[in-house]
């Protein structure tokens, strides 16, 4: 974008907001430099002990000591495996400072899926949650994999807590034993006690630092690769999109790291501006009252149902919320309505905060367009953020006029480097207009008002969106149809309370296998070791053949209606 540049959305920045420059250095070295003035000030909080970013960047040293120890090196790729705990934020930042690579993914992955995100990017090293041990170690010698480091959710709990926890689930989980492959947490980090040499690498901005995985704009599982500069210029994006944001203020980091919102959002962008992140490995919607009372968070991040918890929760109701400064909800869109009655909620609740829509992916780091500099619309998501265009084109690539519906079309400063090892979905992705431009096409319909501000309206592609998480109809399909009972089988989404929606699967047997209860529970059993937790669909429907659209295709959208009605 130069400066000669106008968009619709222009009046809202100030000349000298409209550009961003990146800083050509690590996300390591960023955070540094952003935090050298907050020493004593508290960086992460979990389940009440407090760590302050002069011991944060301690923990750090010490982590990237013991991977070096390891045989870690520049280049190498480290997976973590984790919930939101110290040890997953600490190990991001430590394989950031050695020059390698973080692989972010889902603890709840299935066994299969946990190998192929391992073999995929060939990593070397793991960081996982010892409740993924039992999983783990059925495919691990079946990747490049050297060592495992098992980590706990209560190694940085107070010690009661850390007690009590190991005298009652910890007992329940297993174990390794005696095997050179694994290596607890506390083991590893005593590992860096002896080392001596300097730990930090020189990385550029164009590095790549993270690899993050989605199922893109079309459902395949696909890889992305983000580096230095992605991350650290939505930073320095939200300096200005995010001016509300000051030293001391905390933020509610429900959001797992493992999802770019989370990681991004949630936990570099108020790190970097002195904010302490609170830690919350596991949500449970029924207690969130209580964390709202015992934390007291400026700040609520979150996707449409956390929101819905909140107004759900009757225990909230005679709180005062009067703390809370900046709500923002991401990973899918709040309808008018809803945004209405949850700005009415916080005013009755004595929160002078109104909720704030962004929107992005995880191919452009997050968010590209947010409600700020008072373009926050009811029911819009804003505007672009700085250095970025958003464009609504045709099918044809044409920009159409305002108010006119058409596919959202990113051109950012901050978007990935590619899809690892699929040079030919990267090129689909990313495509060069009539402006020269390469633009990121989300597969999402919406429009831009003449005032610039712009409004998701509906998926493009099929897509069930549960909790926040995007769930690929065709990927469970096509992970169900390899079973060796199953002819075909269709998924569709179904609208649900607090998830929004979730998944249940229409399937046809084989011609030679009997519908017997021994049949059903191999291929749930089957469903549970080849998809993430959240893809598992909540009931299996058999039928003898499904309806066909004029073009001899399932006709999921017949069979999605006749749950629905069903329902009602």
């Amino acid at each position: 974008m130069t400066k000669s540049e106008e968009f619709l959305w222009s009046h809202y920045y100030k000349e000298n907001e409209r550009n961003i420059k990146v800083p050509d250095m690590s996300l390591y070295t960023y955070m540094l430099s952003t935090t050298k003035n907050y020493s004593s000030k508290i960086a992460l909080n979990y389940f009440g002990k407090k760590i302050t970013f002069k011991e944060f960047k301690n923990y750090i040293d010490k982590c990237a000591k013991s991977l070096k120890v390891l045989g870690v090196n520049k280049g190498d790729i480290v997976t973590i495996c984790m919930p939101n705990t110290p040890e997953a934020v600490i190990s991001f930042f430590a394989v950031n400072k050695i020059g390698a690579i973080a692989n972010m993914i889902h603890p709840l992955s299935a066994e299969e899926e946990i190998k192929q995100y391992l073999n995929n990017t060939k990593s070397k090293y793991m960081i996982a949650l010892n409740q993924c041990y039992s999983k783990i170690k059925k495919i691990i010698k079946d990747t490049f994999v050297k060592r495992v480091v098992i980590a706990s959710p209560s190694d940085s709990m107070p010690i009661i807590m850390n007690t009590l926890y190991n005298a009652t689930m910890g007992r329940k989980e297993e174990k390794p034993v005696n095997n050179k492959m694994y290596l607890f947490w506390q083991e590893f980090i005593k590992l860096g006690y002896s080392y001596e040499k300097d730990t930090l690498v020189n990385m550029h901005s164009q590095d790549t630092a993270v690899i993050l995985h989605s199922g893109g704009t079309t459902g395949v599982p696909k890889s992305i690769v983000l580096a230095n500069s992605s991350i650290i210029g939505v930073n320095e994006q939200a300096k200005i999109f995010f001016p509300e944001a000051e030293v001391g203020d905390s933020l509610l980091l429900i959001l797992p790291l493992f999802h770019c919102f989370g990681l991004v959002v949630g936990m570099f962008i108020p790190l970097c501006r002195g904010a302490s992140t609170i830690l919350i490995p596991q949500f449970d919607a029924k207690k969130f009252d209580k964390l709202l009372s015992k934390y007291h968070p400026t700040f609520l991040l979150g996707v449409p149902t956390l929101f819905e918890a909140m107004l759900n929760n009757k225990k909230i109701n005679n709180m005062d919320l009067s703390y809370l400064k900046t709500l923002i909800c991401g990973g899918d869109s709040l309808s008018k309505k809803k945004n209405a009655e949850i700005n009415e909620f916080l005013a009755a609740h004595h929160s002078s905060a109104k909720i704030i829509q962004g929107y992005g992916m995880t191919e452009t780091c997050g968010p590209v367009c947010y409600g700020t500099h008072g373009s926050n619309k009811l029911g819009s998501i804003g505007i672009p953020l700085p250095g970025n265009i958003i464009r609504i084109c045709d099918e044809e690539n044409r920009e159409v006029k305002p108010g006119e519906l058409g596919e959202i079309c990113i051109h950012s400063i901050v978007v990935m480097q590619e899809y690892l090892n699929n040079l030919e979905e990267t090129k689909k992705i990313l495509t060069t207009h009539s402006d020269n431009r390469q633009y990121i096409h989300t597969g999402d319909l919406g429009y831009m008002d003449e005032d610039g501000v712009i409004y998701y309206v509906q998926r493009k592609k099929r897509i069930i969106i549960s909790s926040g998480y995007n769930i690929y109809p065709q990927y469970i399909e096509n992970v169900l149809k390899d079973h060796p009972y199953v002819k075909d089988a269709c998924v569709v989404g179904i609208p649900h309370p607090y998830k929004k929606e979730i998944a249940k699967a229409f399937i046809i047997l084989k011609d030679n296998v009997e519908e017997t209860y021994t049949v059903k529970k191999e291929i749930m059993d089957y469903a549970e070791k080849n998809l993430a937790h959240y893809m598992i669909p909540r009931e299996y429907i058999y039928r003898k053949e499904f309806p066909k659209t004029k073009m001899a295709k399932t006709d999921y959208l017949k069979l999605q209606e006749e749950l629905i009605n069903k329902k009602d």
